[in-house]
């Protein structure tokens, strides 16, 4: 029963908020490819800045003196979401909008899209530097450890604060994403701009809206995925930049432009790192009982090496690619 627990612990907690980051960051790539068409690889540059649109609100409450029964970073989250949600609007506005206006094709806002990374990134480096920070710095991490000696084991079931919270956080949003997309007028104009974007012009859809509505939710998500991430880490100008593969890789296997989709990939994706990093070792080690000299097990048994992680979103990819190049869900073919 102690491994099995080691096993929750490693697998089932870490894959599921590795999963909830990945879903929520997969949603806001999918909504934009499905409206506008293109993939947008600045959205890793959403989180972080979004993450970093927390920090200075967590920052200015713990100068004031604001102490908060949860992480203060939970607590403005909903202040940074609307001051990232401006600022994807902001991006659109300055950079894909004149383009879209021209007549450019994807590839182009795609390019575009890595140079807006870059230039975000350098905005970050420039007003806090290349840095690490903590949103624990003022105040500190509950970690809980649930007794599980009535089940025969001797390790108990640990979680922290944060992980507990970023997991009750994304269900909740999922819920609100699922209302707003099928009972309100707008969730629906984007599932039928998103299905045929000329045939919702000319049944009477502000187009121009929905595309707004979209960098806001997008913007959102990205806050939200980008500051949970943060919590559970350290935040520094390259947070999101290095998690983007797997995020775009979640998004495609769920099927490009399908949000629950986005949803089912990066659940997928996160589960899939954790048990190919876990030491099978930990569960496996009762056969070395049985099992002859020659053939007992090595002390680390992992399917892949920790610093290889990414590599399994890119197998998962290549295979879903090969065999439904449209996804889990049908989305766009990719």
């Amino acid at each position: 029963m102690t491994e099995f627990i080691f096993f929750i612990n490693q697998v089932v907690i870490a894959g599921a908020v590795l999963g909830c980051i990945y879903a929520l960051g997969a949603v806001g790539i999918t909504l934009i490819f499905g409206i506008l068409r293109f993939a947008h690889f600045a959205h890793s540059e959403l989180m972080t800045s979004g993450a970093f649109f927390a920090f200075m609100l967590a920052a200015l409450f713990a100068s004031w003196g604001i102490v908060t029964p949860i992480p203060t970073g939970f607590v403005v989250l909903p202040l940074a979401m609307v001051l990232s949600a401006i600022f994807a609007l902001g991006i659109d506005k300055g950079f894909y909008a004149p383009l879209r206006k021209r007549g450019a094709k994807p590839v182009i806002l795609l390019i575009a899209s890595i140079g807006v990374t870059l230039m975000v990134q350098g905005l970050i480096r420039l007003f806090f530097g290349a840095g690490s920070y903590s949103f624990f710095e003022t105040e500190t991490k509950d970690v809980f450890r649930i007794d599980t000696s009535f089940l025969g084991s001797t390790r108990p079931l640990v979680i922290t604060e944060p992980q507990l919270l970023m997991i009750v956080v994304t269900v909740i949003s999922v819920l609100a994403l699922h209302l707003f997309l099928t009972r309100s007028r707008l969730g629906k104009a984007m599932r039928a701009m998103a299905d045929n974007a000329d045939l919702a012009q000319v049944s009477g859809i502000n187009t121009a809206l929905v595309v707004r509505v979209t960098w806001v939710v997008a913007g959102a998500l990205a806050c939200m995925a980008g500051t949970m991430l943060a919590l559970d880490v350290t935040l520094k100008p390259d947070l999101a930049f290095n998690i983007i593969i797997p995020i775009f890789a979640a998004a495609i296997v769920g099927g490009l432009g399908q949000a629950y989709g986005a949803i089912a990939g990066g659940l997928l994706i996160g589960f899939a790192e954790s048990l190919a990093v876990f030491n099978w070792t930990m569960v496996l080690r009762p056969l070395n009982a049985v099992l002859p000299e020659w053939a007992q097990l090595p002390s680390t048994l992992a399917l892949v090496p920790t610093e290889y992680k990414l590599t399994v979103a890119f197998v998962i990819l290549v295979v879903v690619l090969l065999v439904r190049p449209t996804g889990i869900f049908k989305g766009a073919s990719s």
